[in-house]
């Protein structure tokens, strides 16, 4: 009997009487074929049409035999390709099902006849000379899905492939799903809005489309010395930055126009954020004559230094010069994705591993990560303000900028404060998403994961310190999955113009009325209740986290996270020189893998043959005190502990899967504890009494289970037991169906939290049997 698996973490839920036992039949023989005339697309979205399909398709399972392969339809929609099988439930959440893919998530589309030995990759509009035997879809999300047309027509099965070839290399942005299905679900709930509006769609996460958003980031960071800039209203200077920017209190509007000029695309430099001793993260784009650059910086930094509360200097990072380009982190990725997911595991664990190493992938996370520790010991060592110059300003600053956020402030640890980060350093601040993400292939030299990098370098400090982070590692897996479902305004555009401009026109030929606010019409991604229920939701939710949220302002008073600290800058003659863009003078601007050796190191030899420098001194003290959780987090950044996202690179990978256990198992039992000690303070306080000024008890009569935020609850002594919940690796889907990996199945709950297993490595699994 095929043994259940486990990928080894759990993303997603469903309830067990949705799933039915897989059975195990021998397909050597080819089964009768059901008809499936009755058969329609489970979940169908607003506006979504079936374009073409075909019966009599068989979803291969594994490479080894036909067994366990799955028959059922083939059907491309103008949203997904969708494969339904014959007698099974399909599992899914509000938009897709466990076999669904979006047709933007489609990454190759090869067709196959085995019997001529043809192959082909299909692109738009394109002529198929014989009729396939297979098609192999290569997924962006890491999937490889491969059907076999044997019992279908030839010519429904070639006609399928040619459509999901051509549905999924759309010509035009307007031609994306999301503007059909949002104009549909707009007019749908049109009744429903309370009094003709629904305000911002009762998100919480501020969008930074209007000056009240960036007065509240102002005034939440303390930085006095700044304002809110209108000069870009209506995209007058800079088609790439938003409408409303934060820039020194003493630069004048009409000194802001006549600088843009010389910057690239009229990009003036952009605030970040400010930290509470004053000194300030800023970056822009890079100016290439090197006159004008000079008179501009001279003009520019003056007034940074005139916010700085002490007058501070400001030093320059040229993220170009120290830093991967595009190029370099595309083919990276493309490397470490071909031996993660296409090519078999190798015998050994140490030749694997070292393949994993040659991608440069996590050399290149440590490298960010490093970097922007070398920024925070400049604003919080050093006291003195940062700014971060790239080309345009549009890729590796989103990057540095929004890690350095991440470990200095703690606000952007929460799950709304992180979605503000990314709303502010990523989309407002002109990240080219719809040329990065490739949504509408046009050019592959555009194409770039620097978002999926970042979010690996949030995973490395979430590994490192996971009780500083509110969100789950579950949640940021789902975040680079909705990269891939074109119906958020989040990650389709290039810039906030493009977005602005195009929700118009979708407005207008809607009919939409005027006025109408753009996150009620095609909302951001952070609504995520489009996509899950609320019980999926907290999933989210990190049961350890100790934080509280955003610092709050208090009858005009800051609540930060203020240290006592000392300030390393005056220690040593001649430390600015010392230190060029970021690195030790003499360094590679980016070394090989055996030379990158980090300054960040938490075992300082108590011996110093060498005078210290004072970053090393920053960080050695940090290192020896107790870690905040709410107050700065620095990465430990030596190659031991860069570790591979398992998550996200190897969640469809049954070699990888861990029968009866993973870590959500701890997971399980941590939502449980943390549970029960709510449960028991609620008793304990009902037994007391409420006191002055507490939170209000709830009632008997509301739910209790509805004020919880775990996933996984503590039952109450009088609450019924109830069966635990079905879960799937890669919430909402199963693994089932990636080529050349050996069968799997989804594993029930109530089968692994019985002796469950911990992380193995990956000798110990390889001598698992399966």
């Amino acid at each position: 009997m095929t043994s259940f698996l486990l990928v080894f973490q759990l993303l997603g839920s469903l309830s067990l009487d949705t799933l039915r036992r897989f059975e195990v039949t021998n397909w050597r023989t080819p089964p009768r074929l059901p008809q499936f005339s009755s058969v329609k697309v489970s979940g169908a979205a607003f506006g979504e049409i079936v374009v073409n399909e075909v019966n009599f398709v068989r979803k291969c399972i594994s490479t080894d035999s036909s067994q366990d392969d799955l028959w059922g339809k083939l059907i491309c929609t103008n949203f997904k390709v969708s494969f339904i099988p014959q007698d099974r439930s399909q599992l899914s959440h509000f938009l897709l099902g466990e076999h669904d893919i979006p047709l933007t998530c489609l990454d190759q589309v090869v067709t196959v006849n085995d019997t001529k030995g043809k192959r082909k990759v299909l692109g738009s509009n394109q002529k198929l000379k014989f009729n396939p035997t297979e098609l192999i879809l290569y997924c962006k999300d890491l999937r490889i899905i491969r059907f076999c047309f044997g019992e279908a027509g030839p010519e429904s099965a070639k006609k399928v492939c040619l459509a999901i070839a051509h549905y999924s290399h759309p010509a035009d942005l307007h031609l994306l799903f999301g503007f059909e299905y949002q104009g549909r679900r707009y007019h749908e709930y049109k009744a429903k809005r309370v009094n003709g509006s629904t305000p911002r769609g009762g998100l919480q996460t501020p969008i930074f489309d209007r000056p009240s958003d960036w007065d509240r980031e102002i005034k939440r960071t303390g930085a006095s010395e700044w304002r809110v800039c209108s000069v870009n209203e209506g995209y007058a200077i800079s088609p790439s930055l938003p409408e409303y920017i934060v820039v020194p209190a003493s630069l004048a509007d009409q000194d802001l126009k006549q600088y843009s000029s010389f910057f690239p695309d009229n990009r003036i430099p952009l605030w970040c954020w400010n930290h509470p001793s004053g000194s300030a993260l800023i970056r822009m784009a890079s100016i290439t004559d090197p006159l004008h650059q000079r008179k501009i910086d001279q003009r520019v930094f003056t007034a940074i230094t005139k916010s700085h509360p002490h007058r501070s200097e400001v030093i320059r990072l040229d993220l170009d010069k120290c830093l991967p380009n595009i190029q370099d982190i595309q083919s990276a990725f493309f490397k470490i994705r071909q031996i993660c997911v296409m090519d078999p595991f190798e015998e050994s664990e140490e030749r694997w591993l070292s393949s994993i190493e040659n991608s440069r992938w996590l050399e290149y996370v440590r490298a960010f990560l490093k970097h922007s520790a070398e920024v925070v010991y400049h604003l919080d060592g050093k006291n003195t303000s940062v700014v971060l110059a790239e080309e345009e300003d549009r890729d590796l600053n989103c990057i540095v900028s929004s890690l350095v956020q991440l470990m200095l402030d703690p606000h952007y640890r929460s799950l709304i404060g992180f979605q503000s980060l990314v709303q502010k350093e990523w989309v407002m601040a002109g990240h080219r998403f719809l040329d990065r993400c490739n949504h509408l292939k046009k050019s592959d030299k555009e194409e770039s994961p620097l978002f999926t990098l970042f979010l690996d370098c949030v995973w490395q400090m979430m590994n490192q310190y996971p009780a500083a982070f509110e969100f789950t590692e579950a949640y940021l897996t789902v975040l680079t999955d909705s990269m891939w479902i074109p119906l958020f305004s989040t990650f389709l555009f290039n810039s906030p113009k493009q977005r602005n401009q195009h929700l118009a026109d979708f407005a207008k030929n809607k009919a939409i009325p005027q006025g109408e606010e753009q996150s009620v019409y095609f909302p951001p991604v952070w609504d995520w209740s489009q996509q899950f229920s609320f019980k999926d939701q907290t999933l989210f939710n990190n049961p350890m986290y100790v934080g509280k949220g955003a610092a709050c302002v208090q009858n005009g008073e800051v609540k930060t996270f203020r240290r006592t600290k000392k300030t390393y800058s005056s220690t040593l003659r001649g430390a600015p020189a010392s230190m060029r863009n970021g690195l030790k003078s003499g360094e590679e601007t980016l070394p090989r893998r055996g030379s990158l050796v980090s300054e960040l190191k938490p075992d300082f030899s108590p011996v110093k043959d060498v005078v210290e420098s004072p970053s090393e001194r920053f960080f050695r003290d940090w290192f020896s005190r107790p870690i905040d959780q709410q107050g700065l987090l620095i990465p430990l950044l030596t190659p031991s502990h860069m570790a591979l996202w398992k998550l996200f690179f190897l969640r469809w990978v049954p070699e990888a899967c861990i029968p009866k256990g993973g870590s959500i198992t701890a997971y399980h039992k941590l939502c449980q504890l943390v549970d029960e000690i709510e449960i028991l303070q609620i008793q304990l306080r009902q037994y007391k009494g409420p006191s002055p000024g507490s939170t209000p008890l709830p009632s008997p009569s509301e739910s209790r289970s509805d004020q919880r935020r775990m996933y996984f609850k503590a039952s109450f002594p009088d609450d019924p037991s109830t069966p635990p919940d079905f879960l799937t690796s890669s919430f909402p889907f199963t693994p089932v169906g990636n080529l050349c990996r050996r069968n799997v199945h989804g594993t029930p709950i109530s089968k692994f939290l019985n002796g469950a297993k911990i992380w193995l490595s990956t000798e110990t699994l390889a001598n698992d049997t399966v």
